[in-house]
C-alpha cells in the first residue's frame, strides 16, 4: 500500500476526507493559536488536525496547520498503512515496514510547486509568513517547529535531514538551536572548524513523511530522504538548490536556502522556548551563551503557503508521531538480536515500554539494555520499562499495574549513568550544563515475573483479551465503549 498524497496540502485534504480536520478562522498568531493547540492536545483524547486561516494580520490563504501527527489514523495515512488498526497493531505494522524498507534515493526534477514564488536579496521577508509565538514566555516567534534542516557533510557527502527549532529574528535571519551530538550540528561543526559557513536548506511545511524521518533518529550516513522514498515506495522529488546545490523537496510549502556561519563570527541570543520536556528550555538571553544563526539567501514558497506547527505540547499529549517512533525502536531492538518482542511503545522521549515473552534468564535485561541503547531512543531518555507479554505496552494503566506488582525496588530497578542527554533536560544540574557534560542517568524497570520462578508467580485474575473483545463487540450498542 503506497501513500496517495504528494505533499502537505494533499495530506491535509486526505485528513479532511477521513474526518480528521478542523478548520478555524481568525485566530491570532500571538499565543492564541498556540494555546488552542495546547488545549486540543491535552483535553481531546484524539485531537483533529487544526488548520488556521485568516490569521490576524495576514491575508487569507497564509495558513498554519497544528497537530498533523496527533492521531494514529494520521500516522497510518502518512506511513501508507490501513487507518483502522489498534495502536499496538499499527506499531507492529510500522516496525515491519521499517524492517523491510529498501531506501530509494530522491529523483531530481527541474522545478516544482515550491518555486511558484521566489524572494532574494532585499526582497526577502520571512515576516510575510504567520510564524507563531506559541507560549507566553517564548523569547520570540518560531517559524521552525515542524521543519526539516538539510545539510551535507563536507567529508563524506552524506546528506542529513534533521529537525531543529528556528526562531524568527528578523526578515532574513533565523536563530538555530541544535543540541550537542546532533548530526546536523556535527556537519555544521566540520565547516566551522575550517572557518566556513555551512550551506543549509530549511523546509517549513514539507511532506509529512519527510518530516517524520527528519524528526526521528537514523544512524549516521543513512539519508532520511532515501528512507522517506523507501517508505513511500517511490522516490521523493527534489530540486537542486540554485545557491547551495542541496536537495529542495519540490512540493514543499516554504523553503529557504542559506548558510550557518561559525558562532564565533555571528551568533545571537535565542529563546527561551517552551520545549518538549514541558518547560522553558535553552534560552540564552543574558547568559553570554549565544546560538548560531541562519543567514537567508533565498526564499521559495507556494501560492497560499501552509506552515506546519509542531511546537512541543505538554508531555503525554498525542502530537508527536509516537506510533512511528515506537515502530522504529521495535525494529532496532529486534535488529539487535533480541527475540520474543511482542510490543513496544514510546509514550515520550522519557518513557519507553517494551513487552517480551521471556525465554531464558537474562532475557529481560537484554531487552531493557537494547531499548536503552538503540539509535531511536538513546538520547534524552529517562525510563525504560520491560513487561511480560500479557501487558499491552500502549495501555499505561496496565504498565503501571505491572510496575506496582512485579517490580521489587531493591532488585528490579537498574540505574545506568553517563547516558547521552541534552542541555534541554530540566533535571540537568547547572554545573553539568556549564561544563558541557550533557549526560544523565536512566532507570530500567524490570516489571516482569522473575524468570527463575515465573511459573510460580500468582495467576492474573483478568478476563482474556479475546473474551473482552467479544463482549465489547456484543454489547457496544448498550455501553459507550471507545473505539479500538
Amino acid at each position: 500500500m503506497t501513500n496517495q498524497y504528494d505533499g502537505f496540502r494533499t495530506f491535509i485534504e486526505q485528513c479532511r476526507d477521513i474526518g480528521e480536520l478542523c478548520e478555524i478562522d481568525g485566530a491570532d498568531w500571538n499565543e492564541e493559536i498556540g494555546t488552542l493547540t495546547e488545549a486540543s492536545s491535552e483535553k481531546l483524547a484524539v485531537p483533529p488536525m487544526l488548520l488556521f486561516d485568516n490569521i490576524k494580520g495576514y491575508p487569507k490563504g497564509y495558513r498554519v496547520a497544528s497537530l498533523p501527527l496527533g492521531s494514529p489514523k494520521r500516522i497510518a495515512l502518512i506511513a501508507g498503512l490501513p487507518t483502522d488498526k489498534p495502536k499496538l497493531e499499527l506499531v507492529r505494522l510500522i516496525s515491519r515496514k521499517i524492517g523491510d524498507i529498501k531506501p530509494i534515493p530522491p529523483v531530481e526534477v527541474k522545478t516544482g510547486p515550491v518555486m511558484e514564488n521566489v524572494m532574494r536579496g532585499d526582497a526577502i521577508d520571512l515576516l510575510k509568513f504567520p510564524a507563531l509565538k506559541s507560549h507566553a514566555k517564548d523569547g520570540g516567534r518560531y517559524i521552525g517547529t515542524g521543519d526539516s534542516l538539510i545539510n551535507r557533510d563536507p567529508e563524506s557527502g552524506y546528506i542529513n535531514v534533521g529537525t531543529y527549532r528556528m526562531q524568527l529574528h528578523d526578515r532574513n535571519t533565523l536563530g538555530l538551536w541544535m543540541s550537542p551530538g546532533q548530526q546536523g550540528r556535527a556537519i555544521c561543526q566540520r565547516y566551522w572548524d575550517q572557518g566556513k559557513a555551512c550551506p543549509v536548506v530549511a523546509v517549513f511545511g514539507g511532506d509529512p513523511l519527510i518530516f517524520l524521518t527528519s524528526h526521528i533518529k537514523f544512524p549516521w550516513g543513512k539519508c532520511e530522504l532515501d528512507y522517506a522514498g523507501g517508505l513511500r515506495g517511490e522516490p521523493m522529488e527534489v530540486i537542486k538548490g540554485p545557491l547551495t546545490g542541496l536537495p529542495i523537496p519540490a512540493r514543499a510549502e516554504v523553503v529557504i536556502e542559506g548558510e550557518v556561519p561559525p558562532p564565533s563570527v555571528e551568533a545571537r541570543d535565542e529563546g527561551p522556548f517552551g520545549e518538549w520536556p514541558g518547560y522553558y528550555s535553552g534560552g540564552t538571553a543574558g547568559t553570554g551563551e549565544q546560538q548560531p544563526v541562519i543567514r537567508i539567501k533565498a526564499v521559495y514558497y507556494r501560492n497560499d503557503p501552509i506552515l506546519m506547527n509542531m511546537a512541543p505540547q505538554w508531555p503525554g499529549a498525542p502530537v508527536d508521531g509516537l506510533q512511528f517512533r515506537s515502530g522504529l525502536i521495535w525494529d532496532q531492538v529486534e535488529a539487535a538480536g533480541i527475540p520474543g518482542v511482542v510490543g513496544v511503545y514510546a509514550y515520550h522521549s522519557y518513557l519507553v515500554v517494551i513487552a517480551i515473552k521471556q525465554a531464558y534468564a537474562g532475557h529481560a535485561k537484554q531487552a531493557g539494555m537494547a531499548a536503552l541503547n538503540c539509535a531511536a531512543a538513546n538520547r534524552n531518555g529517562r525510563y525504560v520499562v520491560v513487561v511480560d507479554e500479557d501487558i499491552d505496552p500502549t495501555n499505561l494503566q496496565e504498565v503501571l499495574w505491572a510496575m506496582e506488582t512485579r517490580v521489587d525496588p531493591a532488585t528490579d530497578i537498574q540505574i545506568v549513568d553517563g547516558c547521552w542527554s541534552t542541555p534541554l533536560d530540566p533535571r540537568m544540574p547547572p554545573e553539568k550544563r556549564d561544563a558541557a557534560d550533557h549526560t544523565n542517568s536512566r532507570a530500567i524497570f524490570y516489571a516482569v515475573r522473575p524468570f527463575a520462578w515465573k511459573d510460580r508467580f500468582p495467576m492474573v485474575n483478568r478476563a482474556d483479551r479475546e473474551d473482552i473483545a467479544k463482549v465489547i463487540a456484543k454489547f457496544r450498542d448498550k455501553l459507550p465503549f471507545p473505539p479500538e
